[in-house]
C-alpha cells in the first residue's frame, strides 16, 4: 500500500541569475513498511528533500501524498496539525527541548496535541529503547546515543504514518549508530513502520530495502536492494 507520493517536488532557492536549483522535478512513491536510504554528496539537495517531505518547508512546485492526504494544500495550522500526527522527523543534533525531563521530551507530541497519554503503550515504547531509568534526567544528563534514543521515542509515540531521519547516527561514534539503526530497524519489521533515512554511510545505506541517490536535486538512481 503507498504511503507516500511525490510528484515533480521542485525547490528554487533566490531569483534571476541568483536562483539555485535545490530539487530539480523529483518524482517517486513508497510503500507502506518500507526501509529507505537517500544518498548523495553534501549539496545534492537530500536534506531539502527531507524538509519538504516532512512538511517543514513549502516546495516551489510539485506536490507530497502522505497517506493520502496533499499535505501542502493544507494552510499552515492545518499542516502543522498533520505533521505533528502524521510525520516523526529524527535530526542528527536531537533537537531535544532543554528544560523538559526526557518523559516530557517524548510525550511532548501528545501534550501539543491534546491527546491522552497511552501509559502502555509508552511504557513499551519506553522499554525497546532502554531509556526506562533516565525518564527524569534533562537532555544535557544524557549521553549522545540516549539523547538520539528519546529524538526516536518522541518521533514514534504518535505512531506517524511516515519516520524521517535527518543523518540520525551523524553525531554518534560506532557503537551508538550501530545501537540506534537497530532500534530504527526493529520499529520498521516489528511495526511495520515506514522509514526513510538520509545517511552518508554506506553501511547504513546498504541495510535498507532500497537506496534513492540524489545528485544535483535529481534523483540518479532508485534500486531496489531486498
Amino acid at each position: 500500500m503507498e504511503i507516500l507520493r511525490v510528484e515533480e517536488l521542485t525547490k528554487i532557492y533566490g531569483k534571476g541569475d541568483t536562483a539555485v536549483t535545490a530539487l530539480d522535478h523529483v518524482s517517486f512513491s513508497v510503500n507502506k513498511g518500507e526501509f529507505i536510504a537517500i544518498i548523495g554528496p553534501s549539496g545534492s539537495g537530500k536534506s531539502t528533500l527531507l524538509h519538504m517531505l516532512g512538511g517543514v518547508d513549502r516546495p516551489s512546485s510539485g506536490k507530497v501524498f502522505i497517506d493520502g492526504t496533499d499535505i501542502y494544500s493544507l494552510d499552515e495550522s492545518k499542516l502543522a496539525i498533520f505533521r505533528r500526527r502524521q510525520i516523526g522527523l529524527i535530526y542528527q543534533f536531537y533537537n531535544l527541548i532543554p528544560v523538559l525531563n526526557v518523559e516530557e521530551n517524548i510525550t511532548l507530541p501528545l501534550l501539543l496535541d491534546g491527546r491522552n497519554l497511552d501509559k502502555d503503550n509508552l511504557q513499551e515504547l519506553i522499554n525497546t529503547l532502554d531509556i526506562k531509568d533516565r525518564l527524569e534526567h534533562l537532555p544535557n544528563q544524557l549521553s549522545g546515543g540516549q539523547q538520539q534514543r528519546v529524538s526516536i521515542g518522541r518521533a514514534l509515540v504518535n505512531n506517524p504514518a511516515i519516520v524521517l531521519a535527518d543523518e540520525p547516527t551523524g553525531n554518534l561514534d560506532s557503537k551508538n549508530s550501530e545501537e540506534i539503526i537497530s532500534l530504527l530497524k526493529l520499529y520498521n519489521h516489528k511495526y511495520n513502520q515506514t522509514l526513510i533515512v538520509i545517511t552518508h554511510d554506506e553501511k547504513i545505506a546498504l541495510q535498507a530495502n532500497r537506496i534513492i541517490s540524489i545528485e544535483d536535486g535529481k534523483i540518479a538512481k532508485d534500486e531496489v536492494i531486498r
